[in-house]
């Protein structure tokens, strides 16, 4: 299984395995990792599973759709890496993802 490591806005990192198929923010929810939210349950509704993926991994994760591009500029502080982690597919590719989960979400 694909370890994603999630870091916190106060510097607090976490390590989950996540399984091929499920999402970021689905391995943040299972493994009660504070800072994605996910008040939609991963429908691209909310912005409240937004995350800022690490620049070293923004070419593998890749760039948002239409609609989550919506969703992410009505998060607080977007960056030109966020993404909705309930829109980041788990891959073996993705092994090792590192995701930070910013300071409004707590």
């Amino acid at each position: 299984m694909p370890v994603i490591h999630y870091i916190q806005a106060d510097g607090a990192e976490y390590e989950a395995d996540v399984a091929v198929g499920s999402t970021v923010m689905q391995g943040a929810v299972d493994n009660m990792i504070d800072g994605i939210l996910a008040e939609c349950g991963g429908s691209c509704s909310c912005a409240t599973c937004h995350c800022y993926v690490d620049e070293a991994w923004f070419g593998k994760v890749g760039e948002a759709g239409a609609t989550e591009k919506t969703m992410i500029e009505m998060a607080m502080d977007p960056q030109p890496t966020s993404r909705l982690s309930c829109q980041i597919k788990v891959t073996e590719e993705l092994d090792g993802l590192v995701v930070r989960l910013p300071e409004s979400q707590y």
